[in-house]
């Protein structure tokens, strides 16, 4: 039985080797000089407008993390659209069901203002 784990742990020891010998050969090849320009904070290309530190309002937050949700919510619809025909109307009716409680979802943080952005 240990045999059939074989190829799986010379594969798993020659990927940490390569990946080892990789930050070895940058660390020691790299060059190592650090000026101030390449150590200063980067913001889309203009000097930073304050502390790099400074807290964000939890409304970009809140809208990013509603993104995140709906769009991998939506993400289902792919697969399922795929096997439609090998589920059938079974499928089509949870699938309903599914799309309603996100509208429903959607529609409530509407309600709420979430999505307004001031």
């Amino acid at each position: 039985m240990l045999q059939e784990y074989i190829p799986i742990l010379i594969f798993l020891a020659v990927a940490t080797s390569i990946g080892v010998l990789l930050l070895v050969l940058g660390f020691l090849l790299g060059r190592g000089r650090k000026d101030e320009e390449k150590l200063s904070p980067y913001e889309c290309g203009f000097e930073a407008f304050e502390d790099s530190r400074m807290k964000f309002d939890v409304r970009y937050y809140l809208v990013a993390i509603l993104f995140i949700i709906f769009d991998l919510e939506i993400a289902f619809l792919f697969p399922w659209a795929v096997s439609l025909d090998a589920i059938g109307v079974f499928g089509l009716i949870a699938m309903g069901i599914f799309l309603a409680i996100l509208v429903v979802g959607f529609i409530y943080e509407w309600k709420k203002g979430a999505l307004e952005w001031d």
